[in-house]
């Protein structure tokens, strides 16, 4: 239960009319904190996820937003594929969306895939709400590139609905070239074991350079740029740093899978190069 009402009832009651007006002030401020409290419970399903009142109302927003857009995405080229279906349905279960917060998920996404659903408004309203936060947004538009790619290839309506996102979230032109670039490079860099099995033409220093890509730099860049390079990828996805910014606990498996894929990357460089 709140209590910034309670404590601001008694200050400015006892102000005016000193005790009885503090009593009265810490009544009204109760009612307040009531009434503040039960408003946001009333946010559903997404409310279960969070412990602090401070925390839900953003979180809250970061999923409807993130649902909603995926349906716009999902819907810009005409048709919604099954395996776009699939890819919601199965982040909701990454996520472990269940009970009235899967259907306030499925409700957002059926939302966002109307044609003239307002996707810039939700979005400056999810950037207003994480307060700017780079980090906590970059694996938002990162979620909705992974979810462009699921049947295989960006189509150009794809891509506007992507640089829509990315400049209402902040993002420039060319952080979303080096992002895009990256996740194509991880996919192929994450089934290198399994492409060499299998007799694919991925060779080794295809992986190099995809290794690159994910880091961010290229094969003449120094040690210790590449080192910077490594170290600033891996605090942008941080799973403990995510979660102290906000980013809810339900989406932080991606953000180590993040990880995962940087570090392997970033090894093989090592490796290769001798540091």
């Amino acid at each position: 239960m709140p209590f910034w009402g309670k404590v601001l009832g008694l200050i400015f009651g006892f102000m005016f009319l000193k005790i009885p007006g503090a009593i009265l002030g810490v009544i009204v401020g109760h009612l307040f904190d009531r009434a503040y409290s039960q408003d946001f419970n009333k946010m559903g399903g997404f409310g279960r996820f969070f412990t602090d009142q401070s925390g839900l109302k953003q979180q809250a927003i970061f999923f409807h937003s993130l649902f909603a857009a995926l349906g716009h995405l999902a819907k810009s080229d005409g048709q919604v594929t099954e395996r776009e279906i699939q890819l919601a349905s199965a982040l909701m279960d990454e996520m472990q969306l269940h009970g009235d917060a899967r259907r306030e998920a499925q409700e957002a996404y059926r939302e966002g895939k109307a044609s003239d659903y307002p996707i810039v408004d939700t979005l400056k309203n999810l950037y207003e709400n994480c307060h700017g936060r780079r980090d906590i947004l970059q694996m938002f538009l990162e979620i909705l590139i992974q979810a462009a790619f699921v049947d295989g290839n960006l189509s150009k309506a794809e891509l506007r609905v992507l640089e829509k996102v990315a400049q209402a979230l902040g993002f420039k032109r060319q952080d979303l070239e080096f992002l895009l670039a990256a996740y194509d490079a991880q996919v192929r860099f994450r089934q290198r074991g399994s492409r060499q099995q299998a007799g694919s033409s991925y060779t080794e220093t295809q992986s190099l350079d995809d290794a690159y890509q994910i880091i961010g730099v290229s094969a003449n860049d120094d040690e210790k740029t590449i080192k910077r390079a490594y170290r600033k990828r891996m605090s942008e996805h941080h799973p403990d740093k995510l979660a102290s910014k906000g980013l809810p606990q339900q989406a932080l498996d991606m953000a180590k899978k993040k990880t995962q894929d940087i570090q392997a990357a970033y090894e093989l460089i090592k490796e290769r190069r001798g540091f």
